[in-house]
């Protein structure tokens, strides 16, 4: 297995100071002094940068929200914090690329809610790409727009994730009176889940066909639904299931 890795048109390789001179990463946990304030973090940082002014400590302060709170001691910080100060530590020159990995691992709702506002105005404001390696998909699928899945070690794909979603056959819910006899009126597979429920694997067209067998044998149908498609469960189909020791 072998491949290359270029930034903004450099080779890691072959030009690994050009290719990483723009690019920001917090890998795990962010490394702060806990015993100096957020401001005295970011001056730290600032001073293995050129150019690196006052003004623009003060923006990324801005930008990640800390400016009540970036003069008290880092250990005084919710985790949430640490983690913002973390992002403002790694965009103070400007990257146009943020690598951050498990961003909300450890975070409380508010805590997640917060990053992941934070990352998108990033996006937006910044203009800078994301990437984000995370075993959280639920988080994944609301933060961002493309997807790569890698299985041992091997990318297997890589699109954007409204995409991968479509080419998976969605599933229907359908509720009736009894699900007794079911699978003798319909040729989809399917799975039943109760005495009234089951799920099919079929198309869109499918569904009127199927909906008049049932009525034809005499099932009352209460209700039909698509079941929205996740990311996990792209994540599984892809990678068949398959668990990693």
């Amino acid at each position: 297995m072998s491949g290359s890795v270029k930034i903004n048109g450099y080779d890691i390789e072959k030009d690994f100071t050009k290719a990483i001179k723009k690019v920001g990463a917090i890998i795990e946990n962010p490394d702060l002094y806990m015993y100096l304030s957020g401001y005295e973090n970011l001056k730290l940082v600032a001073n293995m940068y050129q150019g690196i002014t006052k003004e623009r400590i003060e923006e990324v302060v801005k930008l990640v929200k800390l400016e009540n709170r970036i003069h008290d001691k880092v250990s005084k910080y919710s985790l949430g914090m640490r983690q913002r100060l973390g992002v403002a530590q790694a965009i103070l020159n400007k990257p146009n690329l943020l690598i951050l990995d498990e961003p909300t691992n450890g975070l409380d709702p508010e805590g997640i809610k917060e990053m992941r506002e934070l990352l998108k105005e990033l996006a937006q404001k910044e203009k800078m790409a994301i990437f984000i390696s995370s075993h959280n998909l639920a988080e994944i699928e609301t933060l961002c727009n493309k997807v790569c899945i890698i299985q041992n070690g091997e990318v297997i794909e890589t699109t954007d994730i409204t995409k991968v979603k479509r080419e998976i056959s969605p599933n229907y819910k359908i509720e009736v009176d009894n699900t007794k006899n079911i699978k003798e009126y319909i040729a989809c597979p399917l799975e039943i889940k109760n005495n009234t429920q089951f799920t099919i694997e079929a198309t869109k067209e499918q569904i009127p066909e199927i909906v008049k067998q049932l009525v034809q044998n005499h099932i009352k149908i209460y209700e039909v639904c698509e079941e929205q498609i996740s990311l996990e469960d792209v994540f599984l189909k892809k990678t068949g299931g398959n668990t990693i020791d």
